[in-house]
């Protein structure tokens, strides 16, 4: 009794001395923001900016810029560099390539402060008597990946305004005017959708917005060539070797026939004149951004040369135009935002990328830049990736539309298992469904094709931004085809499912199968990711090198503990190959023994086996039944 007595004594004193100590432990406050930047308004900013840049340092990737913003009077003054930028759906504004900002008025330096909150703002204080001020800097372009996009080659580079520009916080992006002009290297040809007047090196371009400025990016370089697809459209053609600009006329003529199915798809045009953008380089990054009155595209060598050799990156081309309909000319409500410090929030991608990625791929087809039995393929490849997707199993399809700001496409380790963007694929097959439903219901009388006039198709010229909500969707379906379309879409929105929705295909005449033998357009993917694509098999895809570059999440090659990262060094007691992995899957499938893999992890090596016997498999789409299906009458031309 007395040891139970001093137990609990002790423990007692025990708690004292525990809870004087969290009472003597420090209790901070949090300091509030002292947000100073000014809320844009829809007001006209007083006066012109003028923004000059020395373009011809392409030795060392360096923009030198002077910049004249003009001032109605004393006191605090915010200037941003854009942060959140259309079509990027995220703050990806490359502040981190701004350097020697120094700021001036009547020759007098003007300290300035960058914002601890929002690192785009600069604060300042305008002096007394001041009428403009006086800007420099430099944008210091990537010379190496590991830098971010490199923009800035031998032969060519890609300058976007919002690398050279600051703007005045607190207007409306489209009510601050500005004059803009740009010095290219000597001998170079510089092209964008914003007009300009050429004198000598120099590009004087036509005085606009700055809203309209950011959204007429520039290509510029030494290997160019012009080709008119219409009265109104270009395609505008950089390379690294001249030799990369000889296209045939009957490449010219698919991509006339992209111009002219486009138009008669959508009923209209939101472009007084539409600049496609194309480099053909490996020295310069690549790139797919829209824009409305151009679009910025980015291949590897081979588009023209080696075009017999498969679709490669044709795709780019269709889906980037139909963004001047969809994304530019038609917005989310919640993405449109007034100038480019408001954050976007990106609910609405499914509309403005997926239904892009549909018709990207079905006016493919529809002009010859891609063939239909291709474009089939292409789908199947799509179609299968997202059935083998386990993460559908946990996250909905709506959630992938904060993927641009959650990881900015930074590569992912485990994407069947996270998911990456697949508002953009998913987001197809969703309109492939609707396609196939209007049909149904309609008897064959409606399809997609209803949907693309009716919403898009209004305001020939306007290249202004039409906002639009989930509602105005369901209403626009509803008008060409009665059905539960809110009850549908919230279902493949917010839902989960073990597979991915495929009734676009059985229900338009087409089913998913797999095959031992790749696909020409399989083949084709392959060879431009530089893998061996065994994610239907052993559930991996192998890189250069037997280096491993996906493995899916509770796949064979997931359960015998592979993952990104490891190296194939041998397979059954043999060197790597692509091709002996692929003897040893067709071997297993008869012996039904696991398959031997020595691997290595850094300076580590282990064996281990996969049990799979089930053959090599490869998808594909396969035609229900016979005649003519509404996939078929889809990818047909108009």
């Amino acid at each position: 009794m007395r040891r139970a007595l001093a137990l609990t004594a002790l423990l007692l004193a025990t708690a004292s001395v525990s809870s004087g100590a969290t009472a003597q432990n420090s209790t901070p406050q949090p300091l509030p923001f002292d947000n100073r930047i000014p809320v844009a308004r829809d007001v006209a900013y007083p006066g012109t900016m003028t923004v000059t840049v020395d373009a011809t340092n392409i030795q060392q990737a360096i923009y030198r810029v002077k910049q004249v913003i003009p001032v109605a009077q004393a006191g605090p003054m915010v200037l941003m560099m854009p942060a959140w930028l259309p079509g990027k759906h995220a703050a990806r504004g490359e502040i981190e390539k701004l350097a020697g900002l120094k700021i001036s008025a009547n020759g007098t330096p003007v300290a300035w402060t960058r914002d601890t909150v929002d690192v785009w703002a600069f604060h300042l204080d305008v002096p007394a008597g001041a009428t403009q001020l006086d800007i420099e800097f430099q944008f210091v372009g990537a010379t190496d990946r590991d830098q971010g996009r490199v923009s800035i080659a031998p032969n060519m580079l890609n300058l976007q305004f919002e690398q050279v520009s600051l703007y005045p916080a607190g207007y409306f992006t489209r009510r601050i005017p500005v004059s803009a002009t740009v010095t290219y290297p000597t001998g170079w040809t510089a092209v964008s959708g914003l007009p300009a007047t050429k004198q000598g090196d120099a590009y004087a371009y036509q005085t606009t917005d700055y809203e309209t400025l950011i959204d007429s990016p520039v290509f510029a370089g030494k290997h160019y060539r012009e080709f008119k697809l219409s009265d109104r459209v270009d395609l505008n053609v950089f390379a690294d070797e001249p030799e990369e600009l000889e296209a045939k006329p009957e490449q010219i003529e698919a991509h006339k026939k992209l111009v002219q199915q486009s138009i008669k798809l959508f009923g209209s045009q939101h472009y007084d004149q539409y600049e496609f953008l194309l480099s053909i380089s490996d020295e310069m990054g690549g790139i797919g951004l829209e824009h409305h009155r151009s679009s910025e595209n980015g291949v590897g060598p081979g588009y023209f040369t080696k075009w017999s050799e498969g679709p490669g990156s044709r795709n780019l081309l269709p889906h980037e135009f139909v963004h001047s309909w969809n994304g530019k000319f038609r917005r989310g409500n919640d993405s449109w935002t007034p100038d480019f410090r408001t954050p976007m929030r990106d609910s609405l991608l499914w509309v403005y990328e997926g239904q892009t990625q549909f018709w990207g791929y079905v006016l493919q087809a529809r002009s010859g830049i891609v063939s239909k039995q291709d474009t089939l393929d292409m789908l199947a490849i799509i179609a299968a990736s997202l059935d083998n997707r386990p993460a559908r199993t946990w996250r909905p399809l709506i959630d992938t539309t904060n993927d641009p700001i959650i990881s900015a496409r930074r590569p992912k380790g485990w994407v069947s298992w996270q998911r990456s963007e697949d508002y953009y694929n998913e987001g197809l097959l969703v309109w492939l469904e609707v396609d196939a439903r209007l049909r149904s219901l309609s008897r064959g009388h409606k399809s997609m094709d209803d949907f693309a006039r009716a919403f898009f198709g209004m305001r020939d010229g306007d290249w202004g931004v039409l906002t639009y909500d989930f509602a105005d969707v369901v209403k626009t379906l509803d008008a060409i085809q009665p059905y539960d379309w809110a009850g549908f879409l919230t279902t493949r929105l917010h839902g989960v499912a073990d597979r991915a929705p495929l009734d676009g295909f059985t229900r338009n005449g087409y089913r998913l199968i797999y095959t031992d033998e790749p696909t020409a357009a399989f083949k084709s993917a392959e060879k431009r990711s530089g893998r061996a694509d065994f994610s239907y098999s052993l559930g991996l895809a192998v890189g250069k090198g037997g280096a491993i570059g996906s493995v899916t999440w509770d796949s064979p090659a997931f359960n015998a503990g592979l993952d990104l990262g490891d190296t194939i060094v041998a397979v059954a007691g043999r060197e790597y190959s692509d091709e002996r992995l692929k003897a040893a899957i067709t071997e297993a499938k008869v012996s039904k023994t696991p398959i031997r893999l020595m691997i290595k992890s850094g300076t580590r090596y282990r064996e281990t086996t996969i049990d799979y016997t089930g053959g090599l498999r490869y998808p594909r789409l396969e035609k229900i039944g016979t005649g003519e299906g509404g996939l078929d009458r889809l990818l047909q031309a108009r």
